[in-house]
């Protein structure tokens, strides 16, 4: 296949080795080997990509499987695209340059809105159509998506066959297993009987038709009530270049309940699972063997909030300290117990700290339910200062439910007066970087009835607290609102939308999470084309019991405690955390139907 051509191009192309594989531990196999052919596709960059730890778990699943091969492909960047396109080149995989079009499937995650437009791009530089009811007659691959976007499946329903709701490792088996013995068969019976597969969303046979009718059917969502059984790539792929993050990943738990109201991770990812310590230390030491790295970051949605954390850190520290290999962790809480644990563990490679109240007032994080108050945030700012660390971030949301002006000044007063606080330690150097974002609201959330602020409300608010903020040691960084507005739009619409996707990619759309190929012009022609007002969909008010698009996806959380979490947001009242403390009843686990209470009894919670 244009290997020659291939070969040609790369050299006139930024960084070729995003498109040359033969990275340390990337896997080869013969195509006629195996009767299953999966091309694993990230809509983005691959520094983005390789950087995502779900493209790392399914290409080790996957091909470990004796009949099947598994190879990635990425979107590539828009020198590379330009010269395939003139020499019509199809989009082809890393490791065997194969066509994408000659896969059996083509499996893309979802990991944020903003990538759809990608996906279509995607599937039309393979040169498979974009429709999957335009790929019933001719042989396509299978088009599979996954990830935290599919819990609102219906923005893409039309371009995609095939959707996996929620942890794939089983579930993949089991659409394998149905595929090797039937793969002869016609497409639209192949979709049935995939269809059958607890977790498999198929719209075209479960929901064809939405505007006229609900769906018929739930679609469950899929999860590994064992964390210690999970499959994990301990070979992982070593890129030739620089990533965003470069370092192992080691997966210590999944599911988080803290609770965060805006939080759609948090939602459906629950109950927690946690892995043992003696799995994960085991992990990690042949994880260093296999790749060489010197940073092991111990991934999770909340790392701290596993039982044996700090143990597990120790243990991690006295095995690999000397080999000068350091231990970090990309979620932290604003405690001093935190803080002190970092800096038990940050002697091999001091870093900057982060944290993320989200909030600027102690009613606001109520409202949320954002555990963290400003005695927590201070006595952490406090020991980091002691302990020598000069560089912070504070991360922060505007936007949010029932925010006032009051509460948007607050971020500005927090980070005053820790930026106060660190001059006062005589700390040289000290620099405090806040970044804040828009708040947006997710499906599967008790915020998911509640719009977004109109783009000039968030303008009002952003130059408030730009106003608010007067140290010079502070750094603000804010992110791009309009794109934001478009997420939202994204995150909140049903099939209706999806002809403003397809209308946005025809007119350029690509790789719109980079902000130089955002074009918030053209999304507003895009939803005009279609009818629909953009500023609508990303701002409208939902009513409790108006039907939501994504209404027939049970994340196991209910409908209806999602509600009374949105009720006790109003009244800015907190949840406790159901790992640590006595159970929430939001039905994610079968502890709800354990540990009922009297008054819960009563009072049934049902749809």
């Amino acid at each position: 296949m244009h290997n020659d051509i291939i070969d040609e191009i790369l050299p006139k192309v930024a960084k070729p080795a995003r498109y040359t594989g033969g990275e340390l531990n990337a896997q080869y196999k013969n195509h006629s080997d195996c009767a299953i052919t999966f091309a694993l596709a990230f809509p983005d960059t691959y520094e983005i990509g390789m950087s995502n730890l779900a493209i790392q778990i399914l290409y080790n699943l996957i091909n470990s499987r004796d009949d099947a091969v598994c190879e990635r492909v990425f979107a590539p960047w828009r020198d590379m695209e330009e010269e395939m396109r003139k020499r019509q080149i199809p989009l082809f995989s890393i490791e065997t340059r194969t066509p994408v079009a000659e896969f059996d499937f083509l499996g893309f995650s979802l990991p944020y809105e903003m990538s759809y437009t990608t996906v279509l791009n995607m599937l039309n530089l393979s040169n498979i159509p974009i429709r999957s009811e335009d790929r019933v007659e001719g042989k396509y691959p299978l088009i599979i998506a996954g990830g935290h976007c599919t819990f609102n499946p219906e923005p893409t329903a039309p371009f995609i066959d095939i959707f996996l709701i929620g942890e794939a490792e089983e579930a993949l088996d089991e659409i394998f297993e149905i595929w090797s013995k039937s793969k002869d068969i016609p497409r639209i019976r192949m979709l049935e009987l995939l269809g059958e597969i607890e977790g498999v969303y198929i719209p075209m046979i479960h929901y064809a038709n939405p505007l006229e009718k609900p769906c018929e059917k739930r679609i469950h969502r899929r999860y590994i009530r064992d964390a210690n059984t999970l499959p994990f790539p301990l070979h992982p792929i070593v890129p030739f270049i620089e990533v965003v993050h470069d370092r192992i990943a080691l997966e210590v738990m999944r599911g988080c309940t803290r609770g965060c109201r805006f939080c759609q991770a948090g939602m459906v990812t629950r109950p927690v699972r946690e892995k043992t310590m003696d799995i994960l230390l085991a992990q990690a030491e042949e994880l260093v063997q296999a790749t060489g790295h010197e940073d092991i970051s111990l991934l999770s949605l909340s790392t701290t909030d596993h039982s044996q954390a700090e143990d597990i850190v120790h243990e991690l520290m006295n095995l690999f300290g000397e080999r000068r290999i350091s231990v970090s962790l990309p979620s932290q809480r604003a405690d001093v117990d935190c803080v002190r644990l970092l800096e038990s563990i940050q002697t091999v490679r001091k870093t900057g700290l982060t944290f993320a109240p989200e909030a600027g007032t102690q009613r606001m994080r109520d409202v949320i339910n954002k555990n963290v108050t400003e005695e927590n945030l201070f006595a952490a700012v406090n020991a980091a200062l002691d302990a020598g660390w000069r560089r912070i971030k504070l991360y922060f949301m505007i936007g949010l439910p029932y925010e006032e002006d009051e509460d948007v000044v607050g971020i500005g007063d927090l980070a005053n007066r820790i930026a106060r606080l660190a001059r006062s330690k005589r700390s040289s150097g000290f620099s405090v970087s806040v970044g804040v974002s828009a708040f947006v609201p997710k499906p599967h959330t008790p915020f998911q009835w509640y719009g977004q602020n109109s783009l000039e409300e968030l303008s009002r608010k952003m130059s408030l607290l730009r106003s608010a903020i007067r140290d010079k040691a502070i750094q603000l960084r804010w992110h791009n609102l309009q794109q934001i507005q478009v997420e939202a739009a994204l995150s909140l619409g049903g099939r209706e939308i999806s002809g403003a996707i397809e209308v946005a990619w025809r007119a350029g759309g690509n790789l719109e999470s980079w902000d130089d190929h955002f074009d918030y012009g053209r999304w507003l022609h895009a939803f005009e084309n279609a009818g629909l007002p953009l500023s609508e969909y990303a701002s409208r008010r939902r009513e409790y019991l108006e039907p939501l698009p994504w209404d027939h996806i049970d994340t196991g959380v209910s409908k209806q405690w999602l509600r009374m979490e949105a009720e006790k947001a109003r009244k800015g009242e907190p949840t406790v955390d159901c790992h640590t403390q006595e159970c929430v009843f939001c039905r994610a686990c079968e502890r709800f139907y354990t540990e009922k209470t009297k008054k819960e009894a009563k009072t049934e919670l049902t749809e």
